[in-house]
């Protein structure tokens, strides 16, 4: 059976993962993107992107793994786009060409109904309307038994977190102080939800860190 699983999802050393702001500019928030150095190098970022040959090692060897096994995908509306209030047509289909990285089903948070999205690579977006059990739900069913992902943003991740849905993160700790932003785990217990370190190991780039229950 299928986890639930957050995967190479970068944090800074004072716990935002995300930065203030978001916009067309600032797709992540302000300073957002630097989160992320870790990864934009890598092999793995480079073919999915198709920008070049990119770098091997421990950072690119989680990114990898991070696309193992992933048969749906569950994402916030503001991983989505910048776009707010009801949709306008099919004007936004995300931030990445027609051709997004995921090739399976794609799951969207929003209070906002639109038709499915269907995208070149295997990709369909589905915009959930019922909330974050629903959309679990469904996400589940589509996976046919591997892993459900959960993208993000943070406050998805906060809201799956609470409710004792995930098994297992995968969290890159990027060398970065944002100082404002949005928090991760503020006010969450992590040990009180059954979690545990797993694994660390340190990447040329970003320190990988694993916990799960149990």
């Amino acid at each position: 059976m299928g986890k639930v699983r957050v995967a190479a999802f970068s944090v800074s050393l004072d716990g935002f993962g995300a930065g203030v702001r978001q916009d067309l500019e600032n797709p992540l928030g302000v300073r957002g993107m630097e989160l992320h150095g870790w990864f934009f190098g890598t092999e793995v970022f480079q073919r999915i992107h198709g920008e070049g040959s990119g770098t091997r090692g421990i950072d690119n060897d989680f990114g990898e793994r991070s696309f193992e096994n992933v048969g749906a995908w569950i994402l916030g509306r503001n991983m989505f786009g910048p776009v707010r209030g009801p949709w306008e047509g099919d004007s936004w289909k995300g931030w990445w060409g027609e051709n997004p990285p995921y090739h399976v089903p794609v799951f969207v948070l929003t209070h906002h109904a639109r038709a499915p999205l269907v995208m070149e690579g295997g990709t369909t977006f589905y915009f959930v309307t019922e909330g974050a059990e629903a959309a679990l739900r469904e996400a589940k069913e589509a996976a046919k038994g591997k892993d459900v992902r959960i993208g993000g943003g943070v406050s998805v991740i906060r809201q799956y977190l609470t409710a004792g849905a995930i098994d297992e993160m995968h969290l890159a700790i990027s060398p970065v102080l944002l100082g404002e932003g949005e928090h991760l785990f503020s006010g969450i217990n992590l040990h009180g939800l059954g979690f545990n370190a797993i694994k660390t190991v340190a990447g040329e780039n970003a320190t990988h860190v694993v916990i799960g229950k149990g």
